[in-house]
């Protein structure tokens, strides 16, 4: 049986993981675009212009230089929020798979390249 801090050790290691990992692998735009729009990510969001939440290449200027910013993100896009882009809130995808958010989040700080 895992005590609580083994457990929060394991948390954190899949943070920092996360955040390393998501810089350090190439990111398929076609990919993570396939992902994005069977996600309906793409109901909310485009690439280079605000619709009902922010573009995706907002978002990558928001979180430019920020470390933490892949996990942030991961979460964000897990489990919702609101008040970070205005009162609209951002609904959680609790159903999406962490490797199909990983793939999204890194492209998303990429700028969202289409290429």
């Amino acid at each position: 049986m895992m005590t609580v801090r083994a457990m929060l050790g394991a948390a954190v290691l899949t943070v920092v993981s996360f955040g390393a990992s998501a810089a350090e692998q190439p990111v398929s735009a076609a990919n993570a675009m396939a992902i994005a729009r069977s996600n309906a990510c793409m109901g909310c969001h485009a690439v280079d212009r605000k619709l009902v939440g922010p573009s995706f290449q907002q978002i990558a200027d928001k979180y430019k230089g920020d470390a933490q910013a892949p996990a942030k993100l991961a979460a964000k896009v897990k489990n919702g929020g609101s008040g970070v882009w205005g009162s609209i809130p951002m609904p959680s995808h609790p159903r999406m798979n962490d490797a199909d958010i990983k793939t999204v989040v890194a492209w998303v700080l990429t700028g969202a390249q289409q290429k």
